[in-house]
C-alpha cells in the first residue's frame, strides 16, 4: 500500500493562532458563500517538498534522506511577511496564501562552510483554496483585494516527514518522523 507523503516545516501553535485570526479577517471580505475552502489551523505548514504515493521501502528511505539532510544544517529563522492571492501573477488565483522569507545564508551553507544544492524551496502556506466557480461567480472588479504586510518570525529546528490522508472533511495529517536540524558546535 503507498503513501501521501511530503516533507515539511510545522508552525508553532501561537503562529498558527494569528493565522486564524487572518483567515477569519479575510472570510469577512466575501459575501456568502465564500468561494474560500480554509485550511484548517492545525493543518497549517510550510511544505517543503511533495513526494506524493511512496511504498514502504520508498518511505524509509525520504526519512533517511530528510534526517542525512536536516543533520547538516543549523536552525534557521523563517518571517512571514505577506497574505496574498497565489501563486504569483496566476489568475485567477487558485489559493490564498502567506509568503514567507529565510535567512538565506542559513540555507545556502550547511553551517560548516560547505555548500548544498539540494535545499532549495519557496517558503509558502496555504490559508485557503480558492473554490473556481464560486469565485467565478463574483465580477473582477467586485472581488475583494488580499495584499496585507504581516510579521511572524520564528526558529525551524526540525523538519518532519508526513503523511497527508484525504479524507471527506479535508485532509488530515501526521507526523511519521521529526528530524532535528543541528546547531553549529562552538569551538573551545
Amino acid at each position: 500500500m503507498k503513501r501521501r507523503i511530503f516533507i515539511a516545516i510545522n508552525l508553532p501553535e501561537d503562529i498558527k493562532g494569528e493565522l486564524g485570526v487572518h483567515q477569519d479577517k479575510i472570510e469577512l471580505l466575501f459575501e456568502p458563500p465564500s468561494p474560500i475552502r480554509w485550511t484548517k489551523k492545525e493543518n497549517l505548514h510550510i511544505t517543503w517538498e511533495f513526494l506524493g504515493d511512496l511504498s514502504e521501502d520508498e518511505l524509509m528511505k525520504a526519512c533517511q534522506d530528510t534526517e542525512d539532510l536536516a543533520s547538516k544544517h543549523k536552525p534557521f529563522t523563517i518571517a512571514l511577511n505577506k497574505i496574498c492571492y497565489g501563486p504569483p501573477k496566476k489568475m485567477p488565483p487558485r489559493m490564498i496564501w502567506v509568503t514567507a522569507a529565510f535567512e538565506k545564508a542559513s540555507l545556502a551553507q550547511n553551517g560548516r562552510g560547505e555548500k548544498n544544492k539540494e535545499f532549495s524551496f519557496t517558503p509558502h502556506i496555504t490559508l485557503g483554496r480558492i473554490k473556481m466557480w464560486e469565485f467565478r461567480q463574483i465580477e473582477p472588479e467586485a472581488r475583494p483585494q488580499v495584499d496585507e504586510n504581516i510579521n511572524l518570525t520564528f526558529e525551524v529546528d526540525s523538519i518532519e516527514v508526513m503523511e497527508s490522508v484525504l479524507k471527506r472533511g479535508g485532509p488530515t495529517y501526521t507526523i511519521l518522523e521529526s528530524c532535528p536540524l543541528t546547531p553549529l558546535e562552538i569551538p573551545n
